[in-house]
């Protein structure tokens, strides 16, 4: 079994009052970790290395900072096999989804912004013959970063990457779910030669360690990826403390089908954009719009291609492997329910799916499809985070971006259509962060991610990243 410990001050520890709790497998229902079940004290101490290293750290070189994050990054690379491994292992996702997107990404993020701080630069404007203005940006000092159980190590270092380039100190907390690719992260650090108490990671739950997090008077800015319900609470806290805030929710998020689309293409890429990662991101297309003149042959042809799925064993070749908890199983089940009972046709999946062998106790569930569900039935208008998506026909444009827009959420669309003028028109009238035309998740490092409406508060990636996690000021000198 592997024992996960705290990485603070530069070294590995156990939780201070020396509590422990365990890490499922989601593929076997077996234990596969136990990590520190840390609390208030274990951030306390966390926040005082995070502050002592700040006092070099902070005034380190843009350079010295990019070479640190670089051999990171290589040593990432280095490792991915074995952390693609604990990655499955951890979140019950398949081997090859890791190794091909969770771990090169992670790596891609310390090389990514490793290189973007070397060419941030500040903005200066000449008041002729009068004065200079320019605008330092300054690290913040100790910065907060809790990151979610769906993409572990690659949201992870999606906020501490950019935090640790722009001469921040952080204190970390990975879900209590997913600690195994942090923890590795941990041993990482140390091969590089971080100094101490640069990163520090700390263990345990949200309310115990995410609530130290966000509510220490040392920590001056908080990064979230997570649900909308705990963005909230995470806000209701820190707002009044003046914390910078960036916080990236939950998401509704429409898939948009035109007739005049490459279909092929259209079709293979929305069984992933429905199902990639058991539907477990918060990116996924759960609502799937389709003009009438299209409907019927998409509907058979989609349900087609979602019966021929493989679900398993995440350790095989298979095309979706197990949900994270028992917990959130019975969740998804529940909803599947609630849209039967709202009305809704059941066209393939619905049920648990039994694997036999070593996942025999596993969390897995069918790929789902529903049709006949309306507008405002709940599984229309909830996040459900997984593997459940619902069919619905469009006759007019209007009509489409009425119901596209017509939920609190609003993060990420795909639009599927030839027609360039109407992509960039419909594009413009949705209320999400995110469009894709013509593809899903094709993600560029330097543009902005976020989400409006609930889907939350402020921007990552590229340099809105950087100016986050960094003061603007002024500066005036008369010439």
């Amino acid at each position: 079994m592997i024992k996960i410990q705290n990485y603070i001050d530069g070294r590995l520890c156990p939780a201070v009052d020396g509590g422990s709790m365990e890490s499922i497998e989601p593929a076997t229902g077996k234990v596969l970790a136990t990590l520190p079940d840390s609390n208030s004290k274990d951030v306390d101490l966390a926040v005082i290395a995070a502050k002592k290293a700040f006092s070099t750290w902070g005034s380190t070189t843009a350079e010295y900072r990019s070479r640190l994050l670089l051999t990171i990054s290589t040593i990432i690379e280095r490792h991915l096999d074995a952390l693609a491994q604990d990655e499955s292992a951890d979140n019950g996702k398949p081997v090859k989804l890791a190794s091909t997107i969770d771990i090169p990404r992670a790596a891609s993020n310390f090389r990514f912004f490793a290189n973007s701080i070397v060419g941030f630069s500040s903005e200066a404007h000449i008041v002729e013959q009068e004065a200079v203005n320019y605008t330092r940006r300054a690290p913040i000092g100790v910065v907060g970063c809790i990151s979610p159980w769906n993409l572990p190590l690659y949201l992870f270092t999606w906020k501490i990457a950019p935090a640790l380039a722009a001469g921040n100190c952080v204190v970390a907390k990975p879900s209590e779910l997913t600690p195994l690719t942090a923890f590795r992260l941990s041993e990482i650090c140390i091969e590089a030669g971080l100094p101490p108490g640069v990163l520090n990671i700390v263990h345990g739950t949200g309310a115990d360690v995410g609530q130290a997090i966000v509510e220490h008077q040392e920590i001056s800015a908080i990064s979230f990826t997570g649900g909308t319900q705990t963005g909230k609470k995470i806000a209701a806290t820190a707002a009044p403390m003046f914390k910078k805030l960036s916080l990236e929710l939950g998401g509704k998020n429409p898939t948009i089908i035109f007739d005049d689309c490459d279909y092929q293409q259209m079709l293979d890429t929305t069984i992933r954009s429905a199902f990639a990662n058991q539907g477990e991101i918060c990116l996924c297309g759960s609502r799937i719009f389709i003009q009438n003149t299209l409907y019927d042959q998409f509907k058979s042809d989609f349900i087609g291609k979602v019966k021929a799925l493989t679900v398993g064993d995440p350790q095989s070749d298979v095309n979706l492997g197990a949900l994270i908890s028992q917990q959130h199983l019975e969740k998804i089940e529940s909803f599947v329910e609630l849209g039967l009972s709202e009305g809704g046709t059941l066209l393939t999946g619905g049920h648990r799916s039994k694997v036999s062998g070593r996942c025999e106790g596993g969390f897995f569930f069918e790929p789902t499809v529903l049709e006949g569900l309306g507008q405002h039935c709940q599984i229309n208008q909830q996040e459900i985070f997984g593997p459940v998506v619902t069919l619905i026909p469009f006759s007019t444009e209007e009509d489409l971006i009425a119901m596209a827009n017509d939920t609190q959420f609003g993060l990420a669309a795909n639009i599927w259509t030839n027609n360039i003028t109407r992509a960039h028109n419909i594009a413009h009238q949705l209320k999400s962060g995110i469009v894709w035309i013509n593809c899903w998740l094709l993600r560029d490092l330097r543009t902005p991610f976020g989400g409006m409406k609930a889907s939350g508060v402020g921007r990552e990636g590229g340099n809105e990243a950087l100016r986050f996690f960094t003061e603007p000021q002024n500066i005036c000198v008369k010439l």
